[in-house]
């Protein structure tokens, strides 16, 4: 079988190094006059992604009302809050304890989970394609999780333990939770249960574990390039009490406010297109972003949901009239993927580039968030 990841970024320092130095200015090539990071909408005043509870979407007397609250978060805001999600607290700290043990490893060991010139998997950073490009203010270390015999041999299985093990187990908890999730979405979208399900079932999952340290000028950096993500469906858990996750609403960074035992989850491009074919649409990928701290470091991880890589994306034949003709391109999902990586985070959506856009000479609607 053909692993999933085997993208190309060029290797950058070590940002959590770098801050380490006693600096008088960020070096140039974090300098980012493009992003502006100002908080524009206040947490306490402004509005907050919504909340799902998970126990009330399976209820069978909240149910019916939980889920269209599901539907509308998804339509309104493509993120929302998880709460009652079902994953053992205890599991879910511990998570939390050992990556940020692992970020701390001594540079030597950490050497041995670098990214290569051939792989973005590792630490490092994404989406890096040339010498002269800005980087973030963040380190990640990223790596394909299931299905297990697509795992790179030099990175899961070399973990250190029990990081390991506690992966293990948090990998897999994820991934029910997502299939439950997606189903719930297929079932508030009115879908056959299967449709969903067929998409999704034996998908692949990848983890992207992030670290922003803390910045003498954060106002000069970012965390994390504006974007939305390429994927299913994201579940981030935020590690520490640090706040920047930033999600674009009508045109407004609005800052998240983590939640106490909560799952943040967000729509994916794919997803979104997929939901295109049955809804036009209605469910959306929205761009968001991290800043960083002045004083304190933050820490997150990141799980993606995405079909199986030999599944094919595009508009359903069942669909397709001469009225309504295809608005994206058929691709499978490997294909997708190569030509992601093949791009960096550039204020383009990826998705746009799917888009057929002279179809009888209409021109279509763009997002305007990139990937």
């Amino acid at each position: 079988m053909e692993k999933f990841g085997s993208h190309k970024s060029l290797l950058v320092p070590c940002v959590q190094e770098l801050a380490k130095e006693k600096m008088v200015a960020i070096p140039p090539r974090y300098t980012r006059p493009d992003q502006e990071t100002s908080i524009v909408s206040e947490v306490e005043r402004g509005p907050q992604i919504p909340v799902i509870d998970m126990q009330n979407l399976l209820s069978a007397e909240a149910g019916d009302s939980e889920l269209a609250k599901l539907h509308l978060a998804c339509k309104e805001w493509g993120f929302f809050q998880l709460v009652n999600h079902g994953v053992s607290i205890s599991l879910v700290e511990k998570v939390k304890l050992e990556i940020q043990e692992f970020f701390n490893l001594p540079m030597s060991e950490k050497k041995k989970f670098w990214q290569t010139s051939e792989d973005v998997e590792g630490f490092g950073q994404s989406f890096v394609v040339s010498e002269s490009q800005k980087l973030d203010w963040g380190d990640i270390f990223f790596l394909t999780t299931l299905p297990t015999l697509v795992r790179k041999p030099h990175l899961f299985p070399k973990l250190p333990l029990p990081f390991r093990e506690t992966l293990e187990l948090y990998s897999l908890k994820l991934q029910n939770l997502a299939l439950a999730v997606i189903g719930l979405m297929g079932k508030a979208l009115k879908m056959e249960a299967k449709e969903m399900m067929e998409f999704f079932e034996d998908g692949r999952q990848s983890m992207r574990m992030n670290y922003y340290p803390s910045c003498p000028q954060p106002n000069k950096v970012i965390g994390l390039t504006p974007h939305s993500d390429a994927v299913g469906l994201t579940i981030l858990l935020q590690v520490n009490e640090v706040e920047g996750l930033q999600v674009k609403k009508d045109g407004i960074w609005v800052p998240v406010r983590p939640l106490s035992n909560a799952f943040i989850l967000n729509i994916g491009d794919i997803l979104e297109i997929y939901t295109q074919i049955i809804t036009n649409g209605i469910y959306r990928s929205i761009e968001h972003r991290a800043t960083v701290n002045s004083t304190k470091e933050r820490l997150s991880i990141a799980t993606f949901h995405m079909p199986r890589y030999e599944v094919e994306i595009g508009p359903a034949a069942s669909l397709l009239t001469k009225q309504t003709p295809a608005l994206f391109k058929r691709i499978r999902v490997k294909e997708y993927f190569e030509g992601l990586f093949a791009r960096r985070l550039d204020g383009i959506s990826y998705l746009d580039a799917m888009r057929i856009n002279n179809v009888e000479g209409t021109e279509l609607s763009h997002k305007t968030h990139p990937i």
